[in-house]
């Protein structure tokens, strides 16, 4: 990766922004402690002077109370997505029967 970083410091800005955030995630003990460590994240990236992070400040801005709330359990909707996604995933392989005979 230090070759492709030598190329696009940009990049590698963004890397290193979007690794802070992931240790935030993972490490913060409490919500207040998480809530200060994501204000600073922020600060950090407004002062970057990157732009592909924009959308996502404003989604963080928006939903701040909802994904702050993380920090209270550590409980995630994973297993609901992935149960959405594997149903999408059958309306997918099924398109197109109309329908199946009288077997049962």
């Amino acid at each position: 990766m230090a070759r492709l970083f030598a190329y696009s410091p940009e990049l590698e800005a963004a890397y290193t922004l979007r690794e802070e955030l992931t240790t935030i995630f993972e490490h913060a003990t409490s919500q207040p402690q998480a809530q200060e460590q994501i204000r600073a994240w922020q600060e950090c990236v407004r002062h970057s002077g990157l732009s592909c992070f924009d959308d996502f400040l404003n989604t963080l801005d928006h939903w701040w109370n909802e994904i702050t709330n993380y920090f209270v359990n550590r409980d995630s909707s994973g297993f609901v997505e992935g149960l959405n996604n594997k149903l999408k995933v059958l309306k997918r392989r099924c398109y197109g029967l109309f329908s199946l005979p009288d077997i049962f």
